[in-house]
């Protein structure tokens, strides 16, 4: 792939600070991505170019293994995306309660004020609060304590009860079964279609019938 001289630089500069923290430069996927036991964090960097100003937006997150493997299974996702679908995901201006927040850049001097930016976000809060992002524990308190909310860690709601019901069940979570009736109620909102209607019944089934280790 051929990358843009502004995404050259952003790398250039950002790289020796993420490469410290074990996170490895994935270009092709314009992110930034630590594995773990559970699966991985990343780190994702969205240029948007308009004459002489770029638009970054840069989103985080974690995916949990376990959880993703039973979740594509009903989700109706690209195969080859399959494998870096994350589990959580949210942008650095939603953490800090700004939602539609972007990095506006017009030159070299502010693009390395808004690299500073994202280190001192990353050392002060994100890396903390990656640490523990893709453990069942936190993602079944993250996407499931106001079930009837739209949840802040993720940008698809409908997924958001998949990902929610399958990280209940398998971390045990006593409300499993008040889960199941709050997130169909949800997706009935959320989708006319038919078919999600289905693969969300046959999650469901297939979600009572499992034996989570």
């Amino acid at each position: 792939m051929t990358l843009t001289p502004f995404e050259t630089n952003l790398y250039q500069q950002l790289t020796p600070f993420f490469g410290r923290h074990q996170y490895v430069l994935l270009p092709e996927r314009k992110q930034y991505r630590k594995l773990t036991d559970a699966g991985f964090q990343n780190v994702i960097l969205s240029p948007a170019f308009y004459g002489d100003e770029t638009m970054l937006e840069v989103n985080f997150g974690a995916r949990n293994e376990q959880v993703e493997q039973i979740a594509q299974q009903f989700l109706n996702n690209v195969t080859d995306y399959r494998p870096d679908a994350n589990t959580l995901i949210l942008s650095i201006g939603k953490f800090n309660g700004l939602q539609y927040f972007r990095y506006k850049i017009h030159s070299e001097s502010e693009l390395a004020d808004t690299c500073d930016h994202i280190e001192d976000f990353f050392t002060n809060r994100g890396f903390d609060f990656l640490q523990t992002a893709s453990l069942l524990p936190t993602l079944d308190r993250l996407l499931n304590e106001h079930p009837g909310l739209p949840s802040l860690y993720v940008y698809n709601q409908t997924h958001r009860c998949y990902k929610g019901l399958i990280v209940a069940r398998l971390n045990h979570n006593p409300l499993f079964d008040t889960l199941i009736d709050t997130y169909r109620q949800l997706l009935v909102q959320q989708s006319q279609n038919p078919y999600e209607q289905l693969h969300f019944e046959r999650l469901i089934s297939y979600l009572q019938h499992y034996s989570p280790n």
